[in-house]
């Protein structure tokens, strides 16, 4: 993210997954297309594309013709994708079933393919849009231009694109310490991760559970934004009197939540209540990990974490000052 970018000595910067993650089936933000899409160069130099909900940064690695012709394709995929989106809002805002048609539009289409190995419980296309369109963007940079790297970050959620033996760092956003970061993922481009994104009840969207954050490691940024999101749903006490809910539809009049009930607070838990809430999370993340549809995922609740799938160790780094307890790695 903007506000958590470092240079380090892997290829790339270190970016906030979770800075602005998705927490819920949908973004907060008003979803109708207005203005005009905003097209700017960063202090870096980072092509910067926005347009409504979708916050586009781009980090490319190349020769300066490659770099060149990779920005002028992302600008032509860019052109018109949020009005086809508004266009098909209707169809994905509704819970995917067995018999839900297959949208039009190609992001809409990645997201509906996204949700869809997850249809056995209550979840949209919604909750891929941010990772589908990453992914959209990067897929349209990969087939015109030949960078070595290509990494797009839309409000958290990340495609990531890596040749030979770049690695990648992307920092976990730590909620309860302002600027720190909770852990350091590393990708490499052999390791089959090409998305990250994050969910939790205190970023921009609604959550039904109360993990501060999970993130998941994937194939695709649109795969591992709906597993992030239905994992942190399950990150929770149901029924505890230290959580304050309140119905979706108060919050966000459109949400595709609708009645159901998201978090607005959490109050101090005891480390008992946070090791229950987290062990549940666990369980569907290591669901996921065993159906193939999520790489790895790292969970954590006011101050403890937890960490699922085979090689998670490897691929993520716990920064530790002293601050940090109750980390692990669950397989």
């Amino acid at each position: 993210m903007r506000d958590g970018r470092r240079r380090n000595s892997v290829s790339g910067p270190t970016w906030s997954a979770a800075e602005t993650g998705r927490g819920g089936l949908r973004r907060v933000i008003a979803w109708p297309s207005r203005g005009w899409p905003d097209k700017t160069h960063g202090a870096d130099g980072r092509l910067h594309l926005s347009h409504g909900p979708i916050d586009l940064i781009f980090d490319l690695g190349g020769a300066p013709e490659e770099v060149a012709a990779a920005e002028a394709a992302a600008g032509r995929a860019f052109d018109g994708l949020l009005e086809a989106l508004v266009a098909e809002l209707p169809l994905l805002r509704s819970p995917v079933g067995a018999r839900s048609p297959d949208p039009e539009g190609a992001v809409a289409r990645r997201m509906m393919r996204a949700v869809r190995p997850f249809a056995d419980r209550f979840v949209t296309p919604m909750a891929a849009v941010a990772g589908a369109v990453a992914d959209h963007m990067l897929d349209a940079i990969r087939a015109e231009a030949g960078v070595s790297r290509a990494v797009i970050n839309n409000g958290g959620d990340i495609a990531i694109h890596l040749i030979g033996a770049q690695r990648y760092r992307i920092g976990i956003h730590d909620y309860r310490q302002f600027g720190r970061y909770a852990g350091i993922v590393e990708v490499g481009a052999s390791d089959g991760i090409g998305g990250v994104a994050t969910s939790g009840w205190r970023g921009r969207s609604h959550s039904l559970g109360i993990a501060d954050a999970v993130t998941v490691l994937a194939a695709t940024a649109a795969g591992a934004d709906a597993a992030a999101t239905l994992i942190a749903n399950a990150v929770d006490l149901p029924g505890s009197p230290r959580v304050t809910r309140r119905p979706a539809r108060d919050l966000s009049p459109d949400s595709d939540l609708g009645d159901r009930l998201v978090t607005v607070d959490v109050a101090e838990l005891s480390p008992g209540e946070i090791a229950v809430a987290l062990g549940a999370g666990v369980v569907r993340a290591q669901d996921f990990v065993a159906r193939g549809l999520i790489r790895a995922a790292f969970l954590s609740l006011q101050g403890q974490a937890r960490g699922v799938g085979a090689g998670f160790a490897a691929a993520m780094r716990i920064e530790d000052d002293g601050s940090k307890s109750g980390g692990g790695e669950d397989r």
